[in-house]
């Protein structure tokens, strides 16, 4: 058996017990020579007997013919030949007898039970039978011949085709677990191949996720206060020109750094392959760090974002026209740029959902610097019950509120997120210092 039962079955091509034709065909020949062998002993067991010869010849042949079931019951066989020994024949059938019993899977203390019986039944026969030759014979070799040639003869028809059993029976065994170990090693290699298969969609899944975050925090919330702008400037075109002017300024200073900050996340994009050609396709992972990259700019470089630029984020919402408060306590410090950037993050979306959610409503915008973390806070109040003319009916892609906390998760924080007992919002978030 290599790998399961159903498979041994189907694999069977031969005859009742037999696996193969070719198992069939050897077995039969060996039964037909050991019946033929017994036959001419048969003979003169007859003899000897003083029973009919016909008598002798059907019991050597029905004997030898044991040999046909050799594989389905070697003990059978075995027993078979140690039963016939006195009458002397059947050493064909005890020699392949006991090299099938050897090679079998049988119990080791039934295998030598049985090869010690055949062992001293041949001795004895062996000693009985040459005695005999001797006292016929004319020619004498002393005592000392008589016991040596029946242990040499018991010996030499027991231990090779028992060694040469045993031999075969554990190469068989051996073989049969290097193919069950390679079966099992394919199908373990299979399964991995499925479970890499599946962490390489969830890796894309991820990282698409990932560049959608990025884009968004990237340029929802300047296009947010653009479109807010716009608003204003079209209610107050013909009121108040100046102030139009200031607010088509705020627009196309906003316009221009989204564009730039597009310009880099795609050159980013873009140079993120290296060397690879044009024809080559870049792993999504390499897009998503580079995104990533684009989007989140190393503090060292000095282009942000970062904790300091928060004043900067506060004032553009209230140049859009919403009251906001920004507060700090605690001691002012650095941060790991992730830290530092994700906070930035979390402010600027949630200012930019209270534009899209809460147009006109006043917003606190609070930061605490503590001994191990950094805690932020966005909470607007309920927006009036007529908006003001600057505000604008902004898409919302519901996306904003999971950015955040995946961005705070991933760095061991926690975030939480929902309405006020007074009707407004709030959005808090807690990331560790180190």
């Amino acid at each position: 058996m290599t790998t399961t039962g159903e498979v041994h079955a189907a694999a069977r091509g031969g005859p009742w017990w037999w696996a193969r034709w070719r198992s069939a065909v050897l077995d039969v020949s060996l039964a037909f020579v050991s019946a033929v062998e017994c036959a001419f002993e048969g003979v003169r067991f007859a003899r000897d007997a003083g029973i009919p010869v016909a008598a002798g010849v059907v019991f050597g042949v029905l004997a030898g013919s044991a040999l046909l079931v050799r594989r389905q019951w070697p003990i059978a066989v075995v027993l078979v030949s140690i039963a016939i020994t006195p009458a002397q024949m059947g050493y064909l059938m005890g020699v392949v007898g006991l090299y099938t019993l050897a090679a079998s899977e049988l119990p080791r203390r039934i295998i030598g039970s049985l090869a010690g019986m055949s062992l001293v039944g041949m001795l004895i026969v062996m000693f009985v039978r040459v005695r005999q030759d001797m006292a016929r014979g004319s020619w004498d070799l002393g005592d000392w011949f008589v016991p040596f040639a029946a242990i040499t003869t018991a010996i030499g028809m027991t231990a090779p085709p028992l060694l040469l059993g045993l031999y075969v029976g554990a190469r068989r065994r051996l073989m049969e677990s290097l193919r069950e170990r390679a079966d099992s090693l394919e199908r373990e290699l299979q399964l991995l191949a499925e479970r890499a298969e599946e962490r390489a969609e969830w890796a894309r899944n991820e990282e698409r996720t990932r560049i959608a975050r990025e884009m968004h925090d990237v340029v929802a919330h300047r296009v947010s206060l653009m479109v807010v702008h716009a608003a204003a400037l079209q209610a107050v075109a013909r009121k108040d020109p100046e102030k139009a002017v200031r607010n088509a300024a705020l627009v196309g200073d906003m316009g221009r750094q989204a564009l730039t900050e597009l310009r880099e996340m795609l050159g980013v994009l873009r140079s993120g392959g290296g060397v690879r050609g044009a024809g080559q396709s870049v792993p999504l992972a390499a897009v998503g760090v580079a995104a990533a990259a684009a989007a989140s700019k190393a503090v060292d470089e000095g282009e942000g974002p970062c904790l300091e630029e928060l004043e900067e984020l506060v004032g553009q919402s209230a140049a859009a026209g919403m009251v906001v408060a920004l507060s700090v306590e605690g001691d002012v410090r650095s941060y790991a740029a992730e830290v530092e950037q994700t906070a930035y993050r979390v402010v600027q979306e949630a200012l930019t959902n209270v534009h899209k959610h809460a147009a006109g409503a006043k917003t606190y915008v609070r930061l605490a610097h503590r001994v191990s973390e950094i805690a932020m806070q966005v909470e607007n109040e309920p927006p009036p019950e007529v908006a003001s003319a600057s505000s604008a009916r902004l898409p919302s892609g519901g996306n904003g509120l999971v950015g955040m906390k995946e961005r705070v998760t991933a760095l061991g924080g926690v975030f939480v997120s929902g309405p006020t007992d007074a009707g407004g919002f709030r959005v808090s978030a807690v990331i560790p210092a180190a």
